[in-house]
């Protein structure tokens, strides 16, 4: 089973930019599906983005157009550029994996159906 780590939160100003990464030490992402949750204090966890084995990806409303999700080339890491972010993207963001049987269906943004996750990593926008 993967340990997925996020890496690449901190402190950003509005406006600024930031890229988070997901890895699995000793393990390929290539086999799944990864979804990057976030959740604010006081708030239910919110899908931000996801990317499937064959890069299907998808997007939140509130981040579609500012954020990008991607693999590395050689599929061991998954990140999320972030940018002209808000106050409002500040949460801890959490990376999520499943696995992926190559259906070709847009990932989804339900968190039950995602059975492999990191700890988290904090993102604060503020100036």
């Amino acid at each position: 089973q993967p340990q997925l780590v996020e890496s690449g939160g901190g402190l950003v100003q509005p406006g600024g930019s930031l890229r988070l990464s997901c890895a699995a030490s000793g393990h390929t992402l290539d086999p799944y599906s990864i979804c990057w949750f976030r959740q604010a204090p006081g708030k239910e966890r919110e899908g931000v983005s996801c990317i499937s084995r064959t890069d299907i990806t998808n997007y939140g409303v509130s981040v579609k157009g500012r954020f990008t999700i991607s693999r590395d080339r050689i599929r061991t890491s998954v990140f999320l550029q972030m940018h002209s972010l808000t106050r409002e993207d500040t949460a801890i963001y959490y990376c999520a994996g499943r696995e992926d049987y190559l259906s070709n269906e847009v990932p989804s943004f339900v968190p039950s159906e995602y059975h492999y996750w990191g700890q988290g990593t904090q993102v604060t926008v503020s100036s």
